[in-house]
């Protein structure tokens, strides 16, 4: 049943590992394409890597990485090549992607009579450093600023698309994306903006560069993501980026948008001191986060068909994680093994503050569709998780994706997990999003 505080995802946009948009993105998950790739030692040492990484054993030879990251229409945008050769590349992308998701929503900003905002985040810049960028600083300290801090990245996109509500760039680690959205979400409730973009970018660069692996079971020793499996013994960071265009539903469905599903609700906290260490997570906040999710969305967990979690493939994240979840969902069912969950990152690895929406455009992909795609590389639990007594099973397969007996088949609901690596800042972020028929 829909209610006024419905938001209505009418646009989206996105570049991933092996996808230069949503639609390629969509045919790599249902045929179950692993997109992280495998870099030859030519490739790494074209990227400017040092030699000696090669004969490192520790040094893992895989990346999940874009099609051209570096390429730019700069003219289109207004910049010089000078400008665009100095801008981090991860505000280049993500402003492009901020003009298609527009564009797919089927909105000329300087059309628009209402006020449009923007709620974006990024990763680390690592372009500042390697192209030697830091050099500039103390000659054309101004413009090298402008042209890569984080606090420029929703703004400048404000100011080439003509954007004239709130514009705030978003820093919560790896739930940046999450967050955004539930800000934008807040920000349409309270009606200070009629429109949002909401979403995050990560550009690693070097890009066609491995990374080392520690033995801590943060990072994949062999650039695989197993998230819940036995094997599960790390995750792989990478880049992509993704968009979305948000209104009220009620303004949707009267201006004839194309809906492409309907958030619900949202809910954001933080881990506080009561855990182990500052990067260590917690059951009860993340519960707490998701029971909260969950009656902001007016939405039983037993309606909740699929889950697309945080998943990142960790031996210790991965059993919190659905601990937290189980925990939640014993709030409201005590039934056991009905709700699929997976996660993208087994497909395009860990994308730093674009993992949640890019998990956010899977899900989006699957309810329209009305298929689940495969969670990749799982065969056997990892032996702290007990999927037996927990509402959840690992969805390996693609499959139909139908609705429990009694439901509309145009209600099937699902849930979106996000997890931040800090304690200062919402963590975790969690919404909660289900599907509805055409208005």
């Amino acid at each position: 049943m829909n209610n006024e505080f419905d938001i209505a995802i009418v646009g989206m946009s996105g570049r991933f590992p092996g996808a230069r948009n949503v639609d390629e993105f969509w045919h790599n998950l249902a045929e179950g394409i692993e997109s992280i790739t495998r870099l030859s030692d030519q490739e790494i040492l074209e990227s400017g890597v040092p030699a000696s990484y090669l004969s490192n054993p520790s040094y893992v030879k895989a990346a999940p990485i874009l099609e051209e990251p570096g390429h730019f229409d700069a003219g289109f945008f207004g910049f010089s090549p000078m400008e665009a050769r100095t801008m981090d590349p991860q505000h280049r992308i993500l402003l492009e992607l901020a003009h298609d998701a527009l564009e797919n929503a089927g909105y000329d900003p300087d059309r628009y009579q209402g006020r449009i905002g923007v709620f974006t985040g990024s990763a680390l810049n690592t372009y500042f450093t390697n192209v030697g960028l830091n050099t500039r600083l103390a000659e054309e300290y101004i413009p090298t600023l402008i042209g890569n801090d984080k606090d420029f990245l929703s703004t400048r996109i404000s100011y080439k698309l003509n954007l004239k509500g709130p514009s705030i760039t978003i820093q919560t680690a790896c739930s940046t994306s999450m967050v955004a959205v539930h800000l934008a979400r807040q920000s349409l409730l309270s009606e200070e903006t009629d429109m949002a973009l909401a979403g995050a970018v990560s550009v690693r660069v070097p890009h066609r560069a491995g990374y080392f692996f520690d033995g801590g079971g943060v990072v994949s020793p062999d650039g695989h993501v197993r998230a819940f499996d036995a094997k599960a013994n790390g995750t792989v960071f990478g880049s992509g980026g993704g968009i979305l265009v948000l209104k009220r539903l009620a303004n949707a469905v009267s201006d004839g948008d194309t809906i492409h599903t309907v958030i619900k609700g949202s809910a954001v906290n933080n881990d506080g001191s009561e855990k182990a260490g500052y990067t260590a997570p917690s059951v009860n906040s993340q519960a707490d986060a998701v029971v909260e999710a969950l009656a902001n969305a007016g939405v039983e967990a037993d309606d909740i068909s699929y889950i697309e979690a945080h998943g990142s493939g960790t031996p210790v994240g991965d059993p919190v994680e659905i601990r937290a979840l189980t925990k939640a969902f014993r709030t409201f069912t005590h039934r056991s093994g009905y709700c699929a969950i997976g996660s993208v990152k087994t497909n395009v690895g860990h994308l730093d503050a674009a993992a949640a929406v890019t998990g956010i455009i899977k899900t989006v992909l699957a309810l329209e569709h009305r298929r689940l795609p495969p969670s990749l590389h799982f065969s056997e639990a990892n032996p702290e998780i007990d999927f037996s007594s927990t509402p959840f099973y690992v969805n390996t397969r693609l499959r139909e994706w139908t609705s429990d007996a009694g439901i509309d088949q145009c209600h099937r609901s699902s849930f979106v997990d996000s997890v931040g690596q800090d304690g200062n800042g919402p963590r975790p972020g969690h919404a909660s999003f289900t599907g509805v028929p055409d208005p």
